[in-house]
C-alpha cells in the first residue's frame, strides 16, 4: 500500500466512500478518485485513483491488495 503511493487513511476512506465492483473469487473492490495535487516519484499530477480490494471473513473485511492509479502529470 505505501510503496504504491496510497496511506492507510485513503485506503480506508476508499472503503467506505468509494464506489463498490465485484472482483473475482468473490471478492469486492472499492474505487474512489482523490482530485487534489499529488507528488510521486518525483512527478507532479492532478490526482490520484485508489482500487482496494478486499474480502470479508468471519465479519473482518482483508484488504488483499491495493492499487494506485495517478492522473495527468503536470508539467512544473
Amino acid at each position: 500500500m505505501k510503496a504504491r503511493g496510497a496511506s492507510e487513511e485513503e485506503v480506508n476512506q476508499t472503503i467506505a466512500e468509494g464506489e463498490r465492483f465485484p472482483a473475482k473469487h468473490g471478492r469486492h473492490g472499492f474505487r474512489l478518485k482523490f482530485q487534489r495535487e499529488v507528488r510521486w516519484r518525483g512527478k507532479h499530477f492532478n490526482g490520484k485513483q485508489i482500487e482496494a480490494y478486499v474480502v470479508v471473513e468471519n465479519g473482518a473485511t482483508i484488504v488483499i491488495t491495493v492499487i494506485v492509479k495517478y492522473l495527468t502529470e503536470v508539467q512544473p
